[in-house]
């Protein structure tokens, strides 16, 4: 059986060099990994993972939180996660808190068992304070990061990588204002998360700074869903001065809303302009294609890993919340207001 000296000693490099292959990939040049690469290949070397983690007392295994399977923005974020985690030789284990149906304490065992070697909260909304209470105060809770935004209050202050909720809907709002809109309406998700909150600090700030009025009834809670898009739409259609312009808290919502508005016998965006929150793979091809801010799905979920995995490894982070850049997509269900 080859050594880690001979596939060295073959590539022309480093022990230290083939060791970092293993463990840390990102940190050495594609020309580099590729020579290590074409060494193990040639002597056959192979890494004997069992004894290799039960010296390290790592299991190798990442669980990924999130409230439901079945949100399109996920995916994207999960095929980030997944690339880093394969380079990096770990398993993933993804549990679904159905939207926060599931009790705490069905889900706490992951957290204090270490059954993992860390964990990334996807979005998620649960009540961790526990967690928070306990992070960094026993040796059983693994490390944690929170991937997209901070959904919570109680997670503020964990490592964490996502865009700036509060610019991202201040920038969609300034749009459609730039367009002409007067009265903009913002369907949120529920305002007791923090993800909303921050959307709706956007799209009060914008307003504000334009000097127009924010009405009550034009902020309205919902559930991120695309039924949630279509009640509250109805409502706002109902109200004695409709509003000409929606933003909505995610993009399912958008679309719920612009089924709602069509089925009134509106046009979007003649009528009524709407823009959505995530840019899902949907969007592009809804009718009209959907405005909508964009986050970069796959990055956060690659930074998201790439931070967890230097925490485990003991490398300092100097800063906890990695910020990356939001888009604003103008398509088609956006246009110049009516008066």
């Amino acid at each position: 059986m080859s050594s880690i000296k001979e596939v060295a000693k073959r590539a022309g490099v480093s022990t230290a060099t083939v060791s970092r292959f293993f463990n840390t990939p990102e940190q050495l040049r594609e020309s580099t990994q590729e020579k290590v690469k074409q060494a193990i290949e040639q002597t056959g070397y192979s890494v004997n993972a069992l004894a290799r983690n039960f010296r390290r007392g790592k299991t190798n295994l990442i669980i990924v939180v999130l409230p439901a399977l079945g949100v399109p923005y996920f995916a994207s974020v999960m095929r980030g996660i997944e690339s880093v985690a394969k380079a990096k030789g770990y398993s993933i284990m993804i549990k679904d808190t159905q939207f926060n149906t599931v009790p705490f304490n069905q889900v706490s065992d992951m957290f204090f068992s270490r059954q993992a070697d860390g964990i990334i909260l996807l979005g998620s909304i649960s009540p961790y304070q526990d967690v928070v209470s306990r992070n960094g105060h026993t040796n059983s809770l693994p490390p944690l990061v929170v991937s997209c935004e901070n959904a919570s209050p109680d997670l503020a202050g964990l490592p964490s990588v996502r865009i700036d909720g509060i610019k991202a809907a201040f920038d969609a709002t300034n749009y459609l204002i730039s367009l002409g809109h007067r009265k903009i309406a913002f369907i949120s998700g529920s305002l007791s998360q923090a993800v909303s909150g921050e959307r709706e600090a956007g799209y009060s700030k914008a307003m504000k700074q334009a000097k127009l009025a924010i009405h009550e009834d034009l902020i309205t809670d919902g559930h991120l869903t695309i039924e949630d898009g279509r009640r509250i739409t109805r409502r706002l259609l109902n109200q004695p001065s409709r509003p000409t312009a929606l933003l909505c808290a995610n993009d399912e919502m958008a679309l719920g809303a612009m089924h709602e508005i069509k089925l009134a016998g509106l046009s979007v965006p003649g009528d009524i302009s709407v823009i959505g929150f995530d840019d899902i793979r949907y969007a592009e091809i809804s009718d009209p294609p959907l405005t909508t801010i964009a986050q970069p799905g796959e990055e956060i979920g690659e930074k998201s890993m790439y931070k967890l995995c230097n925490i485990i490894d003991g490398q300092a982070i100097d800063n906890k919340t990695d910020v990356v850049e939001h888009q604003l997509i103008i398509r088609s269900s956006t246009a110049p207001a009516v008066l």
